[in-house]
């Protein structure tokens, strides 16, 4: 009986923690991939899958407060964002092989610096090494009239492949990937 009571109160001082602030979200490259592969007349190609935090507005300055101008950012919350190609793709007059990445933006209130970096399976930017940059391109920021809750990346088809847009309140900015 005594083994039974100390068990239910050790299992009661386990917590279980709560459902995260920021949920982690995964957009496909081309755009509901996963859901296309029932319908079995299309044939586009699985280009990239981004695995990203989505942090939330909540009535809170975005960019150049929570997000400060200058510093290399996670490009999301929590872990920092993951892009995975599975073919090489060219950006920004580089290509990149199919593999692992890490994508982290440095914010500016006129463009934003995107990097794709190798380091991958990292929390947060805080070990980020520009050693391990693959790619690094300022990109303009598009205003939005109507701000964002939720920081949302969504891939879109372009005449030379995909655009992997980046939209959070009232910002919004396109990254070409070439396939």
């Amino acid at each position: 009986m005594a083994l039974c009571f100390s068990t239910i109160s050790l299992l009661a001082q386990k917590k279980i923690h709560g459902m995260d602030k920021s949920p982690m979200d995964m957009s496909y490259c081309p755009a509901n991939y996963s859901f296309r592969q029932i319908d079995t007349t299309k044939t586009d190609p699985l280009v990239a899958r981004l695995i990203y935090s989505r942090p939330q507005k909540n009535g809170r300055i975005i960019f150049g407060g929570l997000v400060p101008y200058g510093k290399v950012w996670r490009l999301g919350a929590n872990e920092a964002t993951e892009i995975e190609f599975f073919q090489s793709v060219n950006i920004h007059g580089k290509t990149i092989n199919k593999g692992r990445y890490t994508m982290y933006a440095i914010p500016d209130s006129l463009k934003w610096t995107i990097i794709i970096n190798t380091n991958t399976d990292i929390w947060g930017a805080f070990s980020y090494d520009s050693s391990k940059d693959v790619v690094r391109m300022d990109l303009p920021v598009e205003k939005q009239a109507t701000p964002v809750e939720a920081l949302t990346m969504v891939f879109t088809r372009s005449v030379t492949g995909y655009d992997l847009q980046m939209i959070w309140d009232d910002e919004k900015v396109t990254l070409p990937i070439v396939d």
